[in-house]
């Protein structure tokens, strides 16, 4: 196979980054302009998508009620399912990071436990955005090269037929408190495993992406943006052609680190037999990052 970085497997311009700007998903070229965003940044911004803003809005009330409520525990994750209720004190440490993110998280599967009162909101939210999700990668997959395309297995869209993997999150990034450990923040700087991740913007500010050179790009959290990066299993399945690019969410300052932070991302995963190269399929490339995240 082909590849565009052996040592980092990733080839982007040597100018920085590029600023990210939103796309209208309306507008005649917003696939070109979007898909050009991915390869040139890991990251694409979207405006006018079909994903409704009063859903997001409505999970993100009612799933804060639950992140502040008695009953957290009762849903304790499940260490051989992985869905379920992750508190702070069992959050986890990005690859290569010592402190260990300040945030609490549930792992919903339609497969797995939910809270009855949240249930039907939740499982209509991932449906959508699944489906919509496989239109972004059907964007993806006509925008790329032939001789990169040839890499694939099988058409993108595909590869998440069937798949029960796909993982909705969602965060919940608590006030700052005195007890914070010092060099700690909501969320280490990592690259995601999977396809794609599908994110409203959070209800809060803090996402950045790093550039080429070293420096950090806000990503625009404007309430209504849906935000989609490359993970590192489309970056594999690529040749690095699409870059799984480093992100983060810093602290906030001074006032605002009395307010908390809602996040919702979609982890868009194939099939666990689905062959992404030479080297893995989704099941082993999968099994060997998790295994790195409980080191």
């Amino acid at each position: 196979m082909k590849r565009y970085d052996e040592a980092s497997n990733v080839k982007l311009s040597d100018k920085t980054m590029p600023e990210l700007i939103a796309v209208d998903y309306a507008a005649p070229d917003a696939e070109e302009r979007f898909v050009q965003s991915l390869r040139d940044t890991g990251f694409g911004v979207l405006r006018n998508h079909p994903i409704a803003q009063s859903s997001v809005a409505s999970i993100y009330k009612n799933w804060s009620t639950f992140f502040n409520g008695d009953s957290t525990e009762d849903f304790h994750y499940s260490p051989e399912k992985y869905d379920g209720f992750f508190p702070r004190a069992e959050a986890e440490t990005a690859k290569g990071h010592v402190k260990r993110d300040i945030k609490e998280y549930y792992h919903y599967y339609p497969w797995g436990r939910c809270p009855a009162e949240l249930k039907e909101e939740t499982s209509a939210y991932y449906q959508s955005t699944i489906d919509f999700a496989a239109k972004l990668l059907t964007w993806v997959e006509r925008q790329t090269p032939a001789e990169v395309a040839k890499n694939y297995r099988m058409p993108l869209s595909e590869m998440i037929n069937g798949s029960e993997q796909s993982l909705l999150r969602i965060l919940h990034y608590p006030p700052l408190d005195e007890d914070v450990e010092p060099g700690a923040i909501r969320a280490g700087a990592h690259e995601d495993i999977n396809l794609l991740t599908v994110l409203p913007a959070a209800n809060e500010p803090g996402l950045q992406v790093k550039a080429k050179d070293g420096s950090w790009l806000d990503v625009p959290c404007d309430f209504g943006n849906l935000i989609i990066n490359i993970g590192d299993m489309l970056q594999e399945a690529s040749g690095g052609y699409f870059p799984s690019t480093t992100h983060r969410v810093i602290n906030p300052e001074g006032q605002d680190s009395t307010k908390a932070r809602i996040s919702l991302p979609l982890f868009l995963h194939p099939r666990p037999d689905v062959v992404l190269s030479d080297r893995y399929t989704a099941e082993s490339y999968l099994k060997e990052r998790l295994e790195e995240l409980r080191k």
